[in-house]
């Protein structure tokens, strides 16, 4: 069968490795002229760790396996934390935090990907779509995983159903030296009116982001000429290496986050979507990646069949997900996090974790 897939994100990559690995042609078209890098870094679940094993990535070589994820309060207590290891050792996968840039290098290898070909007139009845400069490609399937502005479900659904959720995030590395870059902790820390989270990502980096709530219905903060200012202002109390690393921050990127209400069914004919084409979400549970790389293991193994089953299995559960992320569970953790000791944040934890992984639920 030959499947066309729009997008070299994490989505569309790892479907395709996996459609090669079971004998399928496959092709991908990419409007970026180059390998997409933007993102900072992502937490890849037990679940994701798994079906990247599968498609023969091995992140954690990659990356930084994580042992913790630990609460603290504003003066640097910590008020509770998490054993990742316990979910480790319950699904046979570690817990690991990557730069996307190297993830989508790893899943790109060995993947035929054209750049600079954006879909500007998609046909989903006939799997077909008009790229830029004039080309046309056909599949058997046609899948879009080109992300929050999809060309493939604009043409299925029509319009942006994106809505701001009311907060951004501004993030980026350091290699300011601090423990917690050769440490398997991951650090939140409630205050300043919003949340910093600081995770080791391998090669000497720590990724940092704030979570700050923006204005209703629009990204305040994204044209602002001096970002840095606002959050050195608004984190500088924040316990060690906080106030490090915004001394030393230059030119933070900037997501604001948005979510939208995922349908029963986004596909049409031969046609279907993946990742952020079909349910973008806040970062809030980290799940973004992780429920992209579910879609690519499911819809690896239904592309010979029913397309609408596969997307009727995964909303259901990644709304599981979205549902908590629209409401920026984690930006309102912390009076949660007083209360929970480490042994019951620990089960929860792993309790989650499987619960929403249609991989480790059909594993289990």
């Amino acid at each position: 069968m030959r499947v066309v897939v729009i997008g070299a994100g994490v989505a569309g990559l790892a479907l395709a490795r996996a459609l090669m690995g079971g004998g399928h042609e496959v092709e991908v078209f990419e409007e970026a002229p180059e390998p997409r890098t933007a993102g900072g870094s992502v937490t890849l679940w037990p679940g994701s760790t798994a079906i990247l094993r599968e498609l023969g990535v091995d992140a954690a070589a990659a990356g930084r396996r994580l042992e913790t994820l630990e609460s603290w309060s504003a003066r640097g207590r910590m008020l509770s934390a998490a054993d990742l290891t316990d979910a480790e050792r319950a699904y046979g996968h570690p817990t690991v935090h990557v730069a996307r840039g190297e993830l989508v290098a790893l899943l790109a290898e060995g993947v035929p990907v054209t750049y600079g070909a954006a879909a500007e007139d998609v046909d989903p009845g006939g799997a077909r779509a008009r790229l830029a400069g004039g080309r046309t490609v056909r599949g058997d399937v046609l899948v879009g995983a080109d992300g929050r502005r999809s060309a493939v479900r604009h043409a299925m659904l029509g319009g942006d159903p994106a809505r701001l959720s009311g907060w951004a995030t501004w993030q980026g590395f350091t290699t300011e030296p601090t423990p917690l870059i050769s440490a398997g902790r991951a650090v939140l820390i409630s205050g300043g009116g919003g949340l910093c989270g600081l995770i080791p990502a391998g090669g000497g980096r720590l990724l940092w982001w704030f979570d700050v709530r923006t204005a209703p219905g629009r990204p305040l903060w994204g044209d602002d000429p001096d970002p840095v200012g606002k959050l050195r202002r608004l984190f500088g109390d924040l316990p060690d290496p906080v106030p490090r690393i915004l001394a030393t921050m230059t030119a933070p990127e900037f997501f604001p986050h948005h979510t939208w209400k995922i349908p029963d069914v986004w596909g049409h004919g031969p046609t279907t979507l993946a990742g952020d084409s079909a349910h973008t979400m806040p970062p809030t549970l980290a799940q973004g990646a992780n429920q992209a790389l579910e879609d690519a293991w499911l819809l690896a193994r239904s592309v010979t069949g029913d397309l609408r089953a596969y997307e009727r299995a995964r909303a259901r559960m990644v709304r599981r997900s979205a549902v908590l992320a629209g409401i920026e569970i984690t930006n309102r953790h912390e009076p949660l996090a007083r209360l929970v000791p480490k042994r019951v944040a620990t089960g929860l934890c792993t309790r989650w974790l499987r619960w929403a992984s249609g991989y480790l639920l059909t594993a289990s």
